[in-house]
């Protein structure tokens, strides 16, 4: 089997796209040696439309520029696209001009010239193939494939001829091709000229073009705006008929007697010439023709319905960055030509799901996601939550079924403190503000309040992944893991004013809850809501949670954050020092904020910090005492109390030799060059790792052999 041989052409046909070659030089560069290295047979860099390029658009030296090329790679034969006598702009130029441009193309780097013309025409070809040869230039003499009434087999065959008697041909070896055919009935799939309808696009594209320049519509990210300005700016005519038999019939009839054609809103039957039947055009329009119709063809259009009054235009189109030529802009100029208004006023562009290794999921593959198991698994909320989480307006995503089970656990979570409030509720209980409240209240309300504001906000903005994130930090770290644990207490004190108040606050923040977290996850939000009892509606019927400036209790707030983070410090401490929850200890504070420890807040700290009492004091003999600083304060917890001291201190010595030994022992791995520059790079980065952790863990340990020593 013959070896297959690559010709890589980004650097000429790819890039030509991009307006006629108009990359430069420098942005070229950088990848050539890389490019050289890969074994490719030759690089396509060269070409009559490069050449042009370079004088006209780029003020640059076009053989300096295939020089640079050339100096830079030095492996792989460079190649170029000559139009023979046509050189550029499908006019002819004389013999010299064309001797010469061959001659100094092969002086300047190239190697192999493949020479086409686009009419096939030999005579075009002839005098820059005799000029190649003499050059000492490797010739590849193309013919140009299309298809009409005259270009036959029996044409192609007579033009190898042709370029076989200019001494092009090396051998003639038989090839089977693949040709395609039809999976039903087997018949070879040939194409097959015919007349197609067209929309003149100038007329629509301008009109497109400036509602998004003036800002009436506006893309997000506004980046992705730069493919519908090249694509619309740049539009030809479009094709919209199709040879299906699904879609719209074009209105297009015939009468096959006269031969009259008439493009018609009504479906006409009759010839209005000579009487005959008329047959109506089989050809269907493009899929995107017609759902380009779909803003306002769905609201009743053309007919002036209430639905079309209320909803149209309307507000957000969310689409893919892969179908804004497609879709996005059709449905822009399909709108304003209809209806004489833009059809919405904002593109939020997402990016592609991809696997978790970042791929594209594909067939090939095999790495496709059915979203049917997966809802069936995990449910349709968590689904929609992990899509939504980490996202970036425009950006690809990744899949994962890790954070597929984060997102189930924080539904689990929800259902499970919905369900805490529910079972804890007096009959006829009320989501309201009561007049006296607990500073536990004061706090969770404020952050509820800044939690709504700042969603708000990132909503607004499409920042959809910001937004999830807030809203999963407020409800688990901050609803559930503290304001719940924090009234327990008084929720146990059943007929009391502090019970009734500690559940109307409770209740008021998890409708709030259920309220933002609505547009993300709507089926178990609107379960809980039915249980409430607290309204005839659906949830989704609510309005959206506002700002309000009463619930700004700041001072508070601030008060009740420092309470929260001494008891962090504490609960870490004892997890440190492995003190069990059973083993209390009063703690002493140092601290002039006496509106966050005392007394009222000691009850605090003997249930989430498992201290027999808390009390404030001017000084402390910390003799036997571990001390912590936290955010306005300095706590001491006596640890002589709670532990055997010595056993303690011996076993922390042994984690400390243990660490001791682990960064001895990496230290000589990562200090011999033979194993780093040997070794897996992963290998090598799992030392390092350990290296980090092993040090960590003995300053921690040092840390509290000190504490002990005290």
């Amino acid at each position: 089997m013959a070896k297959v041989k690559i010709t890589e052409t980004v650097l000429r046909d790819a890039h030509q796209s991009l307006i006629a070659t108009r990359m430069t030089t420098a942005e070229m560069l950088p990848i050539l040696e890389d490019m050289d290295k890969i074994g490719y047979h030759s690089i396509e860099a060269w070409g009559g439309a490069t050449f042009d390029s370079c004088l006209r658009f780029l003020n640059e030296d076009p053989w300096d520029r295939l020089r640079q090329i050339r100096a830079r790679v030095k492996n792989t034969k460079l190649q170029m696209l000559f139009r023979g006598q046509n050189i550029l702009g499908y006019r002819h130029y004389a013999d010299d001009v064309v001797e010469y441009f061959v001659q100094k193309s092969i002086a300047n780097g190239i190697d192999i010239l493949r020479i086409f013309d686009a009419l096939n025409d030999a005579r075009n070809l002839k005098t820059a193939i005799n000029a190649t040869k003499k050059e000492g230039g490797h010739v590849q003499a193309a013919i140009s494939y299309t298809i009409s009434p005259v270009h036959s087999s029996e044409a192609f065959a007579k033009y190898a001829k042709e370029l076989e008697e200019m001494g092009v041909l090396v051998k003639v070896e038989p090839t089977v091709h693949n040709v395609g055919t039809c999976y039903r009935c087997g018949t070879t799939v040939e194409p097959l000229i015919s007349d197609q309808w067209f929309v003149k696009m100038e007329p629509l594209a301008k009109p497109a073009i400036d509602v998004v320049r003036s800002g009436k519509i506006k893309f997000i990210p506004e980046n992705q705006s730069k493919k519908y300005f090249n694509w619309m700016e740049n539009i030809h005519d479009w094709c919209i008929s199709r040879q299906l038999w699904w879609g719209h019939r074009i209105p297009a009839f015939y009468c096959d007697k006269c031969g009259k054609m008439i493009v018609s809103k009504k479906d006409e039957k009759i010839c209005p010439d000579c009487g005959a039947p008329l047959r109506q055009e089989e050809d269907v329009l493009d899929t995107w023709f017609s759902s380009a119709l779909w803003p306002f063809s769905t609201l009743g259009w053309p007919e002036i319905t209430e639905d079309y009054k209320r909803y149209y235009p309307t507000s957000t189109l969310v689409t893919g960055y892969d179908i804004i030529t497609f879709w996005v802009s059709r449905m822009i100029f399909s709108g304003l030509e209809h209806t004489g208004k833009a059809p919405f006023e904002n593109v939020l562009i997402h990016g592609l799901v991809r696997d978790e290794q970042g791929r594209k999921m594909s067939k090939s593959l095999g790495n496709g996601i059915d979203p049917l198991e997966v809802i069936e698994k995990y449910g349709a909320d968590a689904l929609r939550f992990t899509l939504v989480t980490g996202n970036a307006p425009g950006n690809d995503m990744r899949f994962s079924y890790t954070k597929m089970d984060n997102s189930r656990n924080f539904a689990n979570k929800i259902w499970n403190a919905a369900r805490f409030v529910l079972m804890n509720l007096d009959d006829g209980a009320k989501p309201c503000i009561p007049e006296n409240l607990a500073i536990e209240d004061k706090w969770i309300l404020t952050h509820y309040n800044n939690a709504v504001k700042e969603i708000t906000v990132n909503l607004d903005k499409f920042e959809l992944g910001v937004a999830a994130a807030k809203l999963l930090e407020f409800i688990w770290d901050v609803y559930c893991d503290w304001y719940i644990e924090v009234v327990k207490p008084r929720l146990f004190e059943k007929g009391t004013q502090t019970c009734k108040d500690a559940q109307s606050v409770l209740l008021y923040v998890l409708t709030g809850i259920l309220k933002l977290l609505h547009p993300f996850m709507p089926f178990i939000s609107e379960e809980i809501w039915s249980h409430l009892n607290i309204s005839d509606g659906l949830l989704i019927s609510q309005s959206y949670p506002e700002y309000d400036e009463k619930l700004d209790f700041g001072a508070e707030c601030k008060s009740m954050d420092r309470v929260i983070d001494a008891i962090r410090a504490v609960r870490n401490t004892r997890t440190q020092m492995n003190v069990p929850p059973s083993r209390k200890a009063k703690l002493y504070v140092i601290s002039e904020y006496t509106d966050s420890f005392n007394e009222n807040t000691g009850k605090f700290f003997e249930k989430l910090a498992s201290a027999s009492g808390l009390e404030v004091v001017d000084s402390y003999d910390a003799d036997g005492a571990v001390s912590i600083v936290s955010d306005g304060a300095k706590i001491f917890i006596p640890m002589a109390e709670m532990l055997d001291m010595e056993k303690e201190k011996a076993r922390l010595e042994k984690e400390k030799q243990t660490a001791l030994a682990e960064i001895e022992r990496v230290n000589k791995k990562l200090s011999n060059a033979s194993f780093v520059d040997k070794a897996p790079a992963a290998v090598v980065d799992g030392e390092k790792a350990k290296l980090a952790k092993y040090t960590e863990m003995l300053a921690n340990v040092e840390d509290m052999l000190k504490a002990l020593d005290k």
